[in-house]
């Protein structure tokens, strides 16, 4: 007799249940069920989405404008695993805001939430690209990192997941939202969604 997972359609070993493809099949459905909205709110299909995303970076490249990325804890090592392959890939100048003495000067001398807000307005300008990257939505530096990009008139690109009202949704011109209320599977949508960004890209150079 063998146990198939429950929505697996995997066997399994006698009595025990298929984790593996069980968190399979979670990553597989938060990714078909990504959902993508304009700066309005207006649903988006994923591939209208995605392009527009990539011929934003294109243009960023051609003006030689700079395209930040930001996130904390394991979006923070996304965040700059990114910014590298965006320089290194497609020439992007592209950074991310992740140097310990910077954000512990800022993080212990004016407070946390100033931590992304503070060098986009040190080294960024309108027409700028900021991507933001957060499992919540929720995070101050983040929510903050927005208000103030969208004051300066950048382009923003938001990935967030968790819960639909989460404040970073409609933050950006394109919002990225992930339907699952774990970090795991978030953020392993939002790598998945940014290196198809970068991939896609890279074919328009």
């Amino acid at each position: 007799m063998t146990y198939v997972a429950p929505d697996s359609g995997t066997p399994a070993a006698e009595g025990k249940p298929d984790r593996y493809n069980s968190y399979l099949n979670r990553l597989d459905h938060a990714l078909r069920n990504v959902r993508a909205t304009d700066g309005d709110g207006n649903e988006l299909d994923i591939a209208t989405a995605i392009e527009r995303w990539c011929n934003w970076a294109r243009e960023k490249g051609r003006l030689n404008h700079n395209v930040f990325i930001i996130g904390n804890g394991a979006s923070a090592t996304m965040a700059s695993h990114m910014a590298v392959d965006s320089a290194k890939g497609l020439g992007l100048r592209a950074m991310a805001f992740n140097d310990a003495a910077l954000m512990s000067a800022i993080g212990n001398d004016i407070g946390y939430e100033s931590t992304f807000e503070l060098p986009l307005r040190w080294f960024g300008k309108a027409d700028d690209l900021l991507i933001t990257v957060s499992s919540s939505g929720n995070s101050p530096n983040i929510v903050k990192a927005l208000a103030c990009a969208n004051t300066m008139k950048m382009q923003i690109v938001t990935l967030s997941g968790m819960t639909p009202e989460n404040k970073s949704r409609r933050g950006g011109g394109l919002n990225f939202y992930v339907p699952d209320s774990t970090y795991g599977i978030v953020e392993s949508a939002h790598a998945a969604i940014l290196h198809c960004w970068i991939d896609e890209t890279k074919a328009l150079f």
